[in-house]
């Protein structure tokens, strides 16, 4: 397995729950890296360009408004099979249908406010890595 690096994002809807704690300790305890965190409040701008590859979807517009409407806490992590290994931590986009134990079947509400967004690929999890924390761009 190689060391990769992939995004986290607790959404506002996890925020606003308080649930920050719990989650960072998820990620901890299952063995990720916390390379660089912050709390934001994305603007318009900072929310379209990161999602502009749904720009074309229906819920595009939709989710540019939820990820502005409140503080997010973006962070990058790193560890061997890093973006697998999240996304099992994170469970299925729905809630209803995530595995018990996992951040969004505990945390999320729907499939639209569910908690947290992670990376789907290595070379994405680079990217948005970059997005937010451009001193851990990859060389």
């Amino acid at each position: 397995m190689a060391v990769e690096r992939t995004l986290s994002i607790i959404k506002p809807d996890a925020v606003e729950q308080n649930n920050v704690g719990n989650i960072l300790a998820m990620i901890q305890a299952a063995g990720l890296k916390i390379l660089g965190l912050r709390m934001l409040h994305l603007t318009r701008r900072q929310a379209e360009g990161f999602y502009e590859v749904h720009k074309a979807r229906p819920f595009f517009g939709e989710l540019v408004e939820f990820m502005t409407r409140g503080p997010v806490v973006v962070s990058a992590l790193e560890g061997e099979d890093a973006v697998a290994r999240y996304r099992k931590l994170m469970g299925a986009t729905s809630p209803a249908d995530a595995e018990k134990g996992t951040i969004r079947k505990l945390y999320g509400s729907d499939v639209g406010e569910n908690a947290c967004h992670g990376s789907d690929s290595v070379e994405n999890g680079a990217i948005e890595v970059a997005y937010f924390f451009p001193e851990y761009l990859l060389k």
